[in-house]
């Protein structure tokens, strides 16, 4: 599985890690998993609807982090990327935390995807 990431979820990677300092190593949990695994897998993630695009654009919403003591996947970070099935890839689009916005960015997804 290729799994590339756009320069805006790179900026919100690193504007996240400075604040949760095992994010880094969470996030390669994560890789490895979609690797395995990356189609949407209810109650953790679902396919994005309503877009009005082709592209497969699932939204992760359990992610496991050691920076939420005791709390687990109910940390509250988001993870959105676009799965392309045929190619064997993985475009990671946006990542955020539940408390930081409600909804992921469409706009994003469409500039890149529409």
């Amino acid at each position: 599985m290729i799994i590339e990431e756009l320069d805006e979820y790179r900026k919100d990677l690193k504007r996240l890690i400075k604040k949760y300092k095992t994010l880094n190593d969470d996030i390669r949990v994560v890789h490895k998993v979609l690797s395995v695994s990356p189609g949407g897998r209810p109650p953790f993630s679902f396919k994005i609807d309503n877009l009005g695009i082709e592209t497969c654009v699932i939204k992760v919403k359990k992610i496991a982090s050691r920076s939420f003591k005791g709390r687990g996947v109910n940390s509250g970070f988001r993870l959105i990327y676009a799965h392309f099935e045929e190619e064997n890839r993985i475009v990671m689009i946006e990542l955020y935390h539940k408390n930081s916005k409600d909804v992921e960015d469409r706009d994003r997804i469409l500039k890149y995807f529409g």
